[in-house]
């Protein structure tokens, strides 16, 4: 056994038992303050039917007082029975702080008169304009970037990414990307979740052009295989177009439907090494795609939820021709139980299927990719396939949670920070037809592992896992931001 081993998986759970055992006098479990505050002191007194005779919203600087209000589960004039007004005022909190709109917010009782309550909402605002410099390595995970291809530049884009979020008031959301490096790429983004009065419809457009010097164009025995060449040539062509329409009838679904348009095109060399990249005998691929999504979202905290459902059901089908055909049913759901006051477990699955099953290598990516489902200790592969499942149990406990004052002359603030260890246990099945020389496709996988999370402002996330498979290999893995 390996010395790093050694050392880690007892200091591991060490630090993982000592959490749970101390004492916990804590009870913030959210990266944003966690203020649900509510007038008990006249509870005796008051009947067993509220009146919400008022709602004060104070902190909105840029947004649209409606918008705050689309998100409480109560309206001015609504009634709301006393045993439910804590948790009430608890989900308006919640709803308000998944808008990814506030650092900080408060939903409570302000003042009471017999059966008539009046709610005050605080928040505070994020920094809506955010002209960041755009760094990102190009494959699936960190760790296949730094070790696999020894972190070299050739395999990362930079540029600018600038972000506008809160254009008008109203949640909306600008971004523009020019991008080089890896490839070049211009792209522009705007959403808007509400553009009708009774604030349940929406759209969201996208349109983006790039050009790519290095091509992921088949897979070796579970691994992805790349051709860049010498005189640095452009291999793959890519415009996207889309449009989505959105309709959220309540606070926790949205049904989304989508139509875009694709266009790729491959140099000579990638159609030598794979004819079967498109499947069609072809250099390039044109297709039209539609897709239509249900969205359900009830938890604390959707980037690093602590308590609750977040499910996403989707059917995408692109092409209306022989050249391309593809139906693709996608499935996500991650359900987390609190235990203890600072102990969650967290059940995650995730499902994708491919019709008909004789596909491509374009539509094949499975397990692994960028952007997709995937299995904790083997970020070093790929899986391609036809139909696979995924499922994932973590039991996660808070170690530390500590707040830093941070920003620039008027605009500091205090911002709150989680660190978390874990526990978990990931297994899953890929079937391939046609599995080549895949050494992971068509048998049941497992892995298991450690971690320390390290939760950050702005929905930013660290994972430092170290993980074993059941092919004698382990490591230690980083993962940015949300993984699966």
């Amino acid at each position: 056994m390996k010395p790093l081993r050694i050392l880690l998986i007892p200091f591991f759970c060490f630090v993982f038992a000592a959490a749970v055992s101390a004492q916990q006098t804590d009870s913030s479990s959210h990266l944003i303050t966690d203020s649900v505050i509510t007038d008990t002191s006249a509870k005796n007194h008051l009947p067993d039917t509220l009146f919400i005779a008022g709602i004060s919203i104070y902190g909105n600087k840029k947004t649209k007082s409606n918008i705050i209000e689309r998100e409480l589960p109560f309206q001015q004039g609504s009634y709301v029975a006393l045993a439910d007004l804590k948790k009430e005022l608890e989900t308006g909190r919640r709803q308000l702080v998944n808008t990814t709109l506030f650092t900080d917010v408060a939903v409570y009782v302000e003042n009471s008169y017999g059966q008539f309550v009046f709610i005050t909402v605080f928040v505070k605002e994020r920094w809506y304009v955010l002209p960041l410099p755009y760094f990102k390595f190009i494959d699936a995970n960190f760790n296949t970037w730094w070790v696999t291809y020894n972190h070299t530049l050739k395999r990362t884009n930079y540029g600018i990414k600038f972000l506008y979020n809160n254009v008008s008031g109203r949640n909306d959301k600008l971004t523009t990307w020019l991008v080089t490096g890896y490839s070049k790429q211009v792209a522009v983004k705007y959403e808007r979740p509400f553009f009708d009065r009774q604030l349940k419809q929406g759209y969201q457009f996208f349109a983006g052009y790039s050009n790519q010097g290095d091509i992921n164009y088949s897979t070796d025995k579970s691994k992805q295989q790349f051709l860049r060449p010498e005189d640095r040539s452009y291999l793959r062509k890519t415009l996207k177009i889309e449009g989505d329409y959105i309709y959220r009838p309540g606070l926790r679904v949205r049904h989304i439907v989508r139509a875009g348009y694709m266009y790729e095109q491959i140099a000579d060399t990638v159609f030598a090494l794979n004819p079967n990249y498109f499947g069609n005998g072809k250099t390039r691929a044109s297709f039209p795609y539609i897709g239509y999504t249900f969205r359900y979202s009830n938890a604390d905290y959707n980037f690093y939820p602590t308590k609750g459902l977040i499910s996403e059901t989707s059917i995408l089908h692109k092409g209306v021709t022989k050249d391309m055909n593809l139906t693709q049913l996608t499935s996500i759901n991650t359900y987390t139980i609190p235990v203890l006051p600072k102990t969650q477990i967290q059940f995650k699955e995730g499902g994708m299927l491919n019709l008909p099953f004789n596909q491509p290598f374009y539509n094949k990516g499975m397990f692994g990719y960028y952007g997709n489902i995937f299995m904790r200790g083997y970020e070093y592969y790929v899986i391609d396939g036809d139909a696979g499942i995924a499922g994932r149990a973590t039991l996660q406990q808070q170690l530390l949670s500590f707040t830093k004052n941070l920003g620039i002359g008027a605009r500091k603030e205090d911002y709150s920070f989680r660190i978390y260890g874990k526990l978990f246990a990931d297994a899953g099945y890929v079937y391939n037809q046609h599995p080549g020389s895949s050494i992971l496709n068509n048998k049941m996988l497992h892995s298991w592992g450690v971690g320390i999370d390290f939760v950050a402002p702005y929905d930013v996330i660290f994972k430092f896992d170290y993980s074993f498979n059941q092919l004698g290999e382990s490591g230690i893995f980083i993962h940015l931001n949300t993984d699966f």
